[in-house]
């Protein structure tokens, strides 16, 4: 019988097979080369991304916040220097007065009698003595007579002037500008020498007085502004005119004053205020709290990029802070501020960095409190260690 030949479908089902099988030889094979595959360069881990602004040094200028007490400039409680009965008064309580004003008139009662008797005596002792000094020229007359008489015509002298600054004292006169504030007496009254009759204040100008810590006052001296806020809101200005050398052994505070203008003459004395002291101009950095970190001893910095975009950590010194700005030092004039993404980065590490605009939110003087505390000062430990 003769033999079939194979049909094409065979053949080719034949031939589909076999390729499938070398196909899942080869393939197998290539799993056990010697070298593995070249790696795909898009599986790479890309760099951290921060975004970074320039920071520049700016002019800053803080204050020091004070709660004080204002008094009149000059406050003097008149007494009498003489004693007598009141004749007449020149004033009224209130009234305003210029340094040399009369204020009231005291019964002279002898005092005139005995100022002409003086004069009296003291033109004898001045006659006696020429008269003596002609007869000591012919040697008629000792060298001891003529003390004596010179003597006698000192005390005529010194008689005279005393009376005269008795008679002066019983026409008392204001010692300075300013308003009399009470007064005390009314004709007829009698006055004892040494006895108060008035108080005389000088108001266009006050002395603001405060007090503030041993660390700030280190950084006081006089000369610098001071703006006043009253209870009214209203505002005054002065300049700080003493720091005291020695603080108060029980506060450890120290005294300070301050000469504030009161063109109004408005009636502030022993009123409270608000001292704001501008302190010296500086540089420093302005930057936001959250930029805050601390380091693992605890110390305070910033993270910021070098030239290559690597991450440092820069200590800095915290002169102020609020809830949306704090004042640094310790910075060099120009850096570069992580802004965004510190939290994830650190020290060392090369990053990508993404160039912000600068901060152009204008420039404010910073304020410290008399305690030495910030006031505002939202940077506690754990949300600036947290970073952005």
């Amino acid at each position: 019988m003769a033999l079939r030949r194979p049909s094409l479908s065979f053949l080719l089902a034949s031939g589909c097979g076999l390729a499938l099988v070398l196909w899942l030889a080869f393939g197998d094979l290539q799993r056990f080369r010697a070298e593995a595959p070249p790696a795909d360069p898009l599986t790479v881990d890309p760099l951290p991304r921060v975004e970074v602004r320039e920071s520049l040094q700016k002019a800053y200028r803080p204050s020091l916040i004070a709660q004080g007490q204002l008094t009149p400039w000059h406050e003097v409680e008149l007494r009498a220097r003489a004693s007598g009965q009141i004749e007449s008064l020149a004033v009224e309580v209130g009234q305003d007065v210029e340094a040399g004003d009369l204020l009231f008139r005291l019964d002279q009662e002898e005092l005139p009698a005995q100022l002409e008797r003086a004069k009296a005596e003291l033109e004898l002792a001045r006659a006696e003595l020429s008269g003596a000094e002609s007869l000591r020229e012919r040697n008629l007359v000792s060298r001891t007579e003529l003390l004596r008489l010179a003597s006698g015509v000192a005390q005529a002298v010194a008689e005279v002037e005393s009376l005269r600054q008795t008679l002066s004292h019983t026409r008392p006169r204001a010692p300075f500008s300013g308003r009399l504030d009470r007064l005390d007496v009314e004709v007829g009254d009698v006055l004892q020498s040494g006895e108060s009759y008035a108080l005389l204040i000088e108001d266009r100008q006050l002395k603001a007085r405060a007090f503030v810590s041993q660390r700030d006052v280190l950084g006081l001296t006089p000369g610098l502004e001071v703006r006043l806020t009253l209870l009214d809101g209203s505002q005054l200005s002065g300049e700080l005119t003493h720091v005291a050398s020695r603080g108060d052994p029980d506060t450890r505070t120290f005294s300070i004053e301050a000469r504030v203008d009161n063109p109004d003459r408005r009636r502030l004395g022993g009123a409270s205020a608000t001292l704001d002291i501008l302190l010296p101009e500086r540089q420093a950095h302005s930057l936001s709290p959250a930029l805050l970190v601390l380091d693992n001893a605890g110390r305070l910095g910033v993270k910021t990029l070098d030239d290559q975009d690597r991450v440092e950590f820069q200590h800095v010194k915290l002169l102020s802070a609020n809830d949306q700005q704090a004042w640094v030092t310790g910075l060099p004039e120009r850096v570069r501020l992580i802004t965004l993404g510190g939290g994830f980065v650190e020290s060392g590490e090369l990053v990508e960095a993404v160039p912000v605009a600068p901060d152009s939110s204008p420039t404010k003087g910073a304020t410290t409190l008399a305690n030495g505390s910030l006031p505002n000062t939202d940077v506690s430990d754990d949300s600036a260690s947290k970073g952005r």
